[in-house]
């Protein structure tokens, strides 16, 4: 299938994955890369980082992922200034604090908000747009915590299974239109998100996940696991009993 060069949109231009990502592409004839996320005037390292890879044009667009009303301005913003991106990586979220959204319900929703309401109402804008040009790919970050969601990180998982679940029928509706959906479960990603954190069991890095992104957006699957072997692990994580599951770390 091979990896499309146009306008890339990196959405959570501060991601270390989202970064990695749009580094690789750069490496693969990607020359313009579009950073959007709060503080975009603080982006000189990521901006260093592209233009080291390849990238001629890196361009900086203002964005808060929370703030709903001003997705579509942000996206006219894009495509005025750069034209309309072939590939958009969605790569904003939040891990959230488990402890605290378990008795604090705005804790709770303001992850639900982050990683799955605002998701979805990007997503449906991208959708829209990239469907009217016939062509382009998302990319969109679901996790392993969402395929079957544990005690430990129950809010977070939900609203990661809600995406997952979300991006799967978008990813079936976009079928034919010439515009691709690209499904990422990653499972836990060493990073400044989980800093402090024990790793957990078939842990990657940043990079590691980029490589498979981008392995997958040069190949035809629909959905990325990594590493891989969590899909066959969590087929069988499906049929522990429930009170083996609820014991689980996150």
């Amino acid at each position: 299938m091979g990896i499309d060069t146009g306008p890339v949109l990196v959405l959570g231009g501060r991601s270390e994955i989202g970064t990695a990502v749009a580094v690789r592409l750069a490496a693969r004839g990607c020359g313009t890369v579009v950073l959007a996320a709060r503080r975009a005037g603080d982006l000189d390292e990521q901006e260093a980082e592209l233009r080291a890879a390849g990238a001629t044009t890196v361009g900086r667009v203002e964005f808060d992922a929370d703030d709903l009303t001003g997705h579509a301005a942000a996206l006219d913003e894009v495509e005025r200034r750069f034209g309309v991106p072939t590939t958009v990586v969605v790569a904003f979220g939040v891990l959230g604090d488990q402890a605290l959204a378990e008795r604090d319900p705005a804790a709770a929703v303001a992850v639900v908000h982050t990683d799955f309401t605002a998701q979805v109402h990007v997503l449906t804008l991208l959708a829209d747009r990239l469907r009217a040009a016939g062509r382009g790919t998302l990319v969109v970050f679901s996790s392993v915590a969402g395929v079957r969601v544990r005690r430990a990180n129950y809010v977070y998982g939900s609203a990661k299974a809600g995406l997952d679940g979300f991006a799967s029928g978008l990813a079936d509706a976009l079928a034919g239109s010439g515009v691709r959906l690209l499904l990422v479960r990653p499972g836990f990603v060493v990073g400044r998100m989980t800093e402090g954190m024990s790793p957990a069991p078939f842990s990657s890095t940043p990079d590691q996940v980029a490589d498979a992104v981008v392995a997958g957006l040069g190949g035809r699957r629909g959905e990325v696991w990594v590493p891989g072997v969590l899909r066959p692990v969590f087929f069988l994580m499906r049929l522990l009993p429930r009170a083996v599951w609820r014991r689980l770390p996150r």
